[in-house]
């Protein structure tokens, strides 16, 4: 019972360990394009993607994170904004997004 409950303490310890809280730089691209979408000249792209049912994502440099509530994000398709947030493997969590 105790090794069970040490590894259930150390689970919970690593996923808390493993969330990144911050603020990020980088551009709402769509699911499609992924870290294509890293410029200004993919906003008409980006949104001509996500309108065809493709999710929003964000991208910073090569890497791409799902967002968690892509309703935060609509009015920034395509754009570089700055997110705050919590990153949870290749998931975003957004607290607040600026442009």
């Amino acid at each position: 019972m105790k090794k069970y409950l040490m590894l259930l303490v150390l689970f919970f310890a690593f996923t808390v360990y493993a969330a990144d809280k911050g603020t990020w730089t980088g551009y709402i691209s769509d699911a499609h394009c992924g870290a294509k979408g890293n410029n200004d000249e993919h906003a008409d792209c980006a949104r001509k993607c996500i309108k065809d049912g493709y999710a929003p994502v964000f991208v910073v440099g090569d890497k791409v994170y799902t967002i968690s509530d892509p309703k935060k994000v609509s009015k920034y398709i395509g754009k570089k904004v700055k997110i705050t947030g919590t990153i949870s493997g290749d998931a975003i969590d957004i607290e607040k997004v600026t442009k």
